[in-house]
């Protein structure tokens, strides 16, 4: 057998469809449709069944998955192992954080970093997602999460608070005092299959005819908050530097997240995993500040 057979089953398997394994091999949907059936014949067996589109393992397709996710483990675990005795202040190193933090905080410091070590090539990926950092999806991620995976090592920077955030324009003629039943006033939420805690809180505080606009983006949501739609919880490393917005409460204490740098343990030693741990480590404990939402005076809140 050939791994890329193997391939196809992982891709198949995870994303549920032949469209979504062509997404993730690089290859066409009638591509993939006749490796599958190829496959399935030289085997003489069925190795998905088809239900409605969605592909499900049968019970050779989750024999030959088992085997494939144990050559993929060992794989990863042979690359990562390779990758971390990297003793070179050079080639490509792959970044993960969120949209927020990417716009306000990150290019600075990945210009300071890039200044000091011109060998290395920085990949930033902006996802709000976490990217699977055991697949080397990336290499290091930029979290509001403590790592949980034994595999992970992390190290703690800061905390990151989050304020409800207005416009002079909304402001001019409403309450600025916020009342439990937030009578007279709209909130700009996020879409309503996000499972971020700033979503869940909205869902739980605010009533849902208060919340009139709703967004994926924060920077988005941000920019609505200028616009005077409504009211908004941003974190405050994004809200306090813009000056015309403004915090009309303090940050709420349910919502204060740590953040953290993680790497794979088998990463930790890479030259340019550690001289990233470094420079953006240092950066980014020196706007704590900032990102703990004490930037702003907030005396009168």
């Amino acid at each position: 057998m050939d791994w890329n057979d193997f391939r196809l089953i992982l891709a198949i398997s995870r994303t549920g469809s032949l469209k979504g394994a062509a997404k993730e091999l690089g290859n066409d949907h009638s591509t993939i449709f006749r490796w599958l059936n190829g496959l399935e014949a030289r085997f003489r067996v069925q190795l998905f069944e088809r239900n409605g589109g969605v592909y499900v393992p049968t019970d050779a397709g989750d024999r030959m998955l088992l085997a494939a996710e144990r050559m993929e483990a060992e794989a990863l675990a042979l690359d990562r192992d390779i990758a971390g005795r990297d003793a070179r202040l050079s080639g490509n190193l792959r970044i993960t954080c969120s949209e927020s933090l990417a716009y306000r905080i990150l290019n600075d410091l990945l210009a300071g970093f890039r200044s000091r070590h011109e060998g290395i090539t920085v990949e930033l990926l902006v996802d709000n997602r976490q990217l699977d950092l055991l697949r080397r999806e990336a290499d290091i991620a930029i979290r509001a999460t403590r790592p949980v995976e034994g595999d992970l090592f992390g190290r703690q920077i800061a905390e990151t608070a989050w304020a409800l955030y207005a416009s002079p324009r909304y402001l001019a003629d409403r309450d600025r005092f916020i009342g439990g039943s937030f009578e007279g006033h709209r909130f700009i939420g996020w879409d309503t299959s996000a499972v971020a805690a700033a979503a869940k809180w909205l869902t739980e505080t605010v009533p849902n005819d208060r919340i009139v606009y709703r967004s994926s983006s924060l920077i988005n949501q941000m920019m609505a908050v200028k616009a005077g739609i409504g009211m908004a919880l941003l974190p405050c490393y994004l809200g306090d530097p813009e000056t015309d917005i403004e915090s009309i409460a303090v940050p709420e204490a349910a919502l204060t997240r740590e953040l953290w740098l993680i790497t794979h343990r088998d990463l930790r030693n890479t030259a340019r995993v550690r001289a990233f741990f470094d420079v953006v480590g240092q950066a980014l404990t020196a706007r704590r500040q900032l990102l703990e939402g004490r930037s702003r005076n907030r005396a009168a809140l």
